[in-house]
């Protein structure tokens, strides 16, 4: 479900009409990362159900391309209804999976899908608050560095900064929480924050479908697809041409065509401005998959795409909770399963969990019952039981 064009257009227009003035306020006086910008209300078709107040929040963040100065960011805060504890509402600092990067594809400016909707419909009847970050380049102008680590772990962690600045009735208690792209996004803004924001108060972390890429894991993918044989889609693919399309847009030394077939040249350009739905349908109405859309030197023409996807540690100071589909197509459990296992190596508590039968998108709310147990506690303080070879349940 998504807004008419005619009134995503207009938001879009005067959201980047209101974005020079944001800057040149910040040009005038610099500001900290996680300094709320302004706060506007939320359509309430926007928001989700049962929720009290929501808001769509501008704020800074540590451009996390350069790793120096700050650029606005947009993200959503969304409260139960009712009255808060004494002490505020706990957050959820939700991290959105694939939606794209173009403009018109930025989470806040469209109802959330009914997945999402249950989903995080249920954090807020265990009793949290919704924080919702869109990325840099989402939203905001600029380019959306897709899959960029640093990027997303900055928006993530500023986002909560502000949020508890601008909107009363939230505490400094977080869950990190999020899905695919998301999944990466909780994991890498729980490894940066000691460094990065050590004051934001971090009980654990909850991620399904977790992407991890290291050169050695490329290649057995890759192997693994040559091997498959024919198919007729290969969700891979649609990822692969946002990584060239991101990168396009920020580093005008990328070629394309030593990336993409000139079969998939067609969704490579489409890749810049098309949101995830449409851009499944047209790959696969086009028959890409790995062995026909990416040339056989696509690793070295996105290596820098794919270098911005590493963690800066594997070791987290707070638990782990991760869950992982055993028919995962869009982000396969190898990949998933071997950041488990190196994260355990490097020391850090993860309960990791195995969902048989289910697919990228189920594992979301099949994990809800088991991440139930995890949040009890770690809100408690308590331990969790570490599980580093989870098994089919």
């Amino acid at each position: 479900m998504t807004l008419p064009a005619r009134i995503l257009g207009t938001l879009v227009a005067g959201m980047c009409l209101a974005i020079p003035a944001l800057h040149a306020r910040a040009a005038e006086t610099p500001a900290s990362p996680g300094t709320p910008v302004g706060t506007t209300p939320l359509a309430p078709a926007l928001s989700l159900p049962g929720a009290g107040r929501a808001l769509r929040m501008t704020y800074l963040s540590t451009d996390g391309v350069t790793g120096r100065g700050t650029v606005p960011v947009t993200a959503e805060v969304i409260l139960p209804s009712g009255r808060p504890p004494a002490s505020g509402w706990p957050i959820v600092a939700w991290a959105h999976g694939t939606v794209g990067i173009g403009q018109a594809c930025t989470p806040s400016l469209h109802p959330y899908s009914a997945r999402n909707s249950k989903y995080l419909a249920t954090w807020m009847k265990r009793g949290f608050a919704v924080v919702a970050t869109d990325y840099q380049g989402l939203g905001t102008p600029g380019v959306h560095p897709y899959l960029d680590t640093r990027v997303e772990a900055y928006n993530v962690l500023d986002g909560v900064r502000a949020a508890v600045a601008a909107v009363p009735g939230l505490r400094n208690t977080v869950m990190i929480v999020g899905q695919s792209q998301g999944g990466g996004a909780a994991f890498a803004a729980a490894a940066f924050a000691a460094t990065y924001a050590p004051d934001v108060n971090i009980r654990g972390t909850v991620a399904t479908g977790v992407p991890y890429f290291t050169p050695e894991l490329g290649a057995q993918l890759t192997a693994a697809a040559q091997a498959a044989g024919p198919a007729k889609y290969d969700p891979l693919v649609v990822y692969m041409l946002y990584l060239g399309a991101s990168l396009a847009g920020r580093d005008p030394s990328f070629h394309p065509e030593e990336a993409f077939t000139p079969r998939a040249m067609a969704a490579y350009h489409a890749a810049s401005t098309t949101c995830v739905g449409e851009m499944e349908h047209k790959a696969r109405d086009e028959g890409l998959t790995v062995p026909n859309a990416l040339q056989p030197g696509f690793p070295k023409a996105l290596a820098p795409a794919f270098a911005a996807m590493a963690y800066p540690t594997l070791k987290l100071a707070q638990p782990l909770f991760t869950g992982t589909g055993t028919d995962d197509h869009d982000v396969p459990p190898m990949l998933q399963l071997s950041l488990v296992r190196a994260a355990c190596a490097a020391g850090s508590t993860v309960q990791a969990h195995l969902y048989k039968g289910l697919d990228h998108s189920q594992t979301v709310n099949a994990s809800l019952p088991d991440s139930a147990a995890f949040t009890q506690a770690v809100m408690a303080g308590q331990p969790v039981t570490p599980q580093c070879a989870p098994v089919p349940q």
